[in-house]
């Protein structure tokens, strides 16, 4: 499968990659540098943030909800400003906020864990109408936040156990149940990281340290694989015009010598369509 190198700014742990909706153009952030880029037609920019930031939604054109590792900021890319939605364990110095996804009701999840990756110190929330309230704790890595067409499920992981999981939604996107085992990839020795679901309900996951996007099946059978030059794979998003093309970010922290392409993002034409990134209601 043919893949193109998008975006060549080699980034330490490129995450969270977004596609606009209206502004036809690529987010995505340095979590590690506390940078965020944007990429279009007409180039590339990016901004410089305080402290970490992981994960993107956006609220219109020009502003985003942005996942720091304090708080839940409201960003004007063209004035540079931020708006503080709500704290985000910003008493707890230790952690930062990791993998998050804006949901169908417009809800956002966001995971959190240990700055030193310390074992169990995660959890993922969820901010909606005005409250952020824990929804699962006890995780390492927490990832692969993602949604199923329509919003009857929710996918998440915690990379370390390599298992992803789904929980049914009620009507508002709350989980309605626990959650129940997705894709067990502990025989594989596979990781699972940043994830997304297509418009079939086929979920995509990047898995990091095997080079890949693996795509699962509604029933979480494997369908196929998209592979990239490059190990530390993290991150996946449908976006361009059609939704058709899938980008990747990916990593450099800690990349053997010989992943010269660790760190930049790539785009690939796929032969699925993702679903249109939901808009985050502030």
């Amino acid at each position: 499968m043919s893949h193109l190198i998008y975006s060549d700014t080699v980034c330490s742990l490129g995450e969270g990659p977004l596609w606009h909706p209206w502004e036809e153009a690529l987010y995505w952030v340095d979590i590690l540098r506390s940078r965020l880029y944007r990429r279009d037609a007409q180039g590339e920019r990016h901004w410089q943030f305080d402290r970490h930031i992981s994960a993107l939604g956006w609220v219109d054109t020009g502003q985003l909800l942005v996942a720091t590792e304090t708080d839940l900021v409201r960003f004007d890319t063209e004035r540079e400003t931020e708006e503080r939605v709500i704290a985000l364990e910003a008493d707890d110095a230790g952690t930062r906020s990791n993998d998050g996804r804006a949901d169908p009701s417009g809800g956002f999840w966001i995971g959190t864990m240990s700055k030193t990756k310390a074992h169990g110190a995660g959890a993922i929330y969820r901010y909606y109408n005005g409250e952020l309230r824990r929804l699962f704790d006890g995780l390492t890595t927490p990832n692969a936040i993602c949604f199923a067409p329509g919003g009857a499920y929710a996918y998440f992981c915690d990379t370390d156990r390599q298992r992803i999981e789904r929980v049914a939604l009620d009507d508002e996107g709350w989980p309605a149940a626990g959650p129940k085992l997705f894709v067990d990839l502990s025989q594989e020795g596979l990781r699972p990281d940043g994830a997304v679901v297509d418009t079939q309900g086929n979920l995509w996951n990047a898995q990091f340290g095997s080079g890949r996007v693996a795509c699962y099946s509604p029933e979480g059978r494997f369908m196929t694989a998209a592979g990239f030059a490059a190990g530390q794979i993290t991150c996946p998003a449908f976006g361009g015009p059609d939704h058709a093309t899938l980008f990747v970010t990916s990593a450099s922290d800690n990349a053997p010598a010989n992943d010269p392409l660790a760190g930049v993002t790539f785009s690939v034409p796929m032969g699925f369509s993702g679903q249109r990134e939901h808009r985050v209601q502030l």
